[in-house]
């Protein structure tokens, strides 16, 4: 009996261990083959959002229930409102069973609301928030170079650009903008700034463009933006980003990509510089120590809610690009991304920073 309960502990312990070989050799392969769709692209019925409407917004300022308006014990959120902030969201929809997330999906609305209150709530102490619903793309279309990927993230941008002209027209002229948007959401707003703010006048409006979690080519995509990337902390009318990882590092997935595609001015970005400006320095330049940061969301469930942490992680902009923190710093167990990406908690990690940082912009923007 023993040998035999042996025998069942030695196969189970080889099973284990033959999982891992595969993970660590087909991550790749098997991350894809669960999230990317077989299906071709189809459309989704309908015009899409009408952001006319209040219900085609999930933070705007005459909602009564606006996740942006969250902040953490002890931080009150700012009463005098002077810039209009555009804020788009993240990757919510996770199934493949479909290119484009549907808007009444519950799952993908749960998510919606955790990141706008865990994201966007960082510019509640100087601006009025905006975040519309889109149809975005699934997380697979991330995960491929289908033709079908390529439309799924179009069709998505077409809602965003609808809902950033909504917003504009409904600020007073002269009112200062920030951008914010993380993962797809910076994609997003990295087309927009092309197609509506580079050479034209509302770019003397832009404040700041937070488009986080999505790497930026120095050379082939900020100068069809419209603006530089940020150097010091307290520049305005310029670009940040940043991309977390806890080390050892491994951010292979994302070089792959970034080498094999072409920037917003048509140029390849193989072996460009990628943009990384320190959220805790506001520069791309320095090592910033825990004791700079003035306080990271450790959620309590989930990623919902959490308290704020000083001093949770220091960190520094390597030579490739990428934002590095350190050793796992602890408290986001369970959304941690393959190569030690903090992908999901870029804005969380440094939420008072980035609050912080904002104001500091502002304060330096011409009027």
């Amino acid at each position: 009996m023993a040998r035999r309960f042996l025998y069942v502990i030695a196969i189970l312990v080889a099973l284990v261990l033959a999982g891992a070989i595969l993970w660590n050799l087909f991550q790749d392969r098997i991350i894809r083959f669960a999230l990317v769709p077989t299906l071709p692209f189809a459309a989704a019925a309908g015009s899409g959002p009408d952001y006319g409407k209040a219900e085609a917004w999930v933070a705007r300022p005459d909602l009564k229930d606006d996740p942006a308006r969250w902040t953490p014990p002890g931080i009150t959120r700012g009463s005098a409102q002077t810039v209009g902030v555009f804020y788009v969201h993240p990757t919510t929809y996770l199934a493949r069973d479909r290119w484009n997330g549907p808007l009444d999906d519950k799952d993908a609305n749960d998510r919606l609301r955790l990141f706008v209150s865990s994201q966007a709530s960082a510019f509640n102490g100087i601006g009025a928030i905006w975040a519309p619903r889109y149809r975005a793309a699934t997380f697979g279309s991330f995960l491929t170079d289908q033709k079908s990927a390529t439309q799924a993230i179009d069709f998505a941008y077409a809602d965003v650009l609808r809902a950033f002209d909504t917003f504009v027209a409904a600020q007073p002229a002269d009112r200062p903008i920030i951008l914010a948007g993380h993962s797809q959401g910076s994609l997003h707003l990295m087309r927009l700034m092309r197609d509506r703010i580079a050479g034209k006048p509302i770019a003397k409006r832009i404040v700041a463009a937070y488009l986080v979690g999505w790497p930026i080519s120095v050379t082939a995509d900020l100068p069809a933006m419209g603006l530089p990337g940020c150097t010091t902390a307290a520049e305005a009318g310029c670009v940040l980003d940043w991309q977390s990882f806890a080390e050892p590092a491994d951010p292979h997935l994302i070089v792959e990509v970034y080498e094999r595609t072409r920037g917003l001015t048509g140029a390849s970005r193989k072996g460009t510089p990628m943009l990384c400006v320190n959220p805790l320095t506001g520069a791309p330049e320095g090592v910033a120590p825990a004791s700079a940061n003035l306080g990271a969301i450790v959620p309590q469930q989930g990623l919902g809610g959490g308290d704020l942490v000083p001093a949770k992680t220091g960190a520094r902009c390597d030579a490739s690009g990428f934002l590095l923190i350190g050793r796992d710093p602890g408290g986001y167990d369970g959304y941690i991304m393959p190569g030690q990406n903090f992908h999901v908690f870029d804005y969380a990690l440094f939420w008072a920073n980035i609050r912080a940082d904002a104001a500091r912009r502002l304060a330096g923007f011409p009027r």
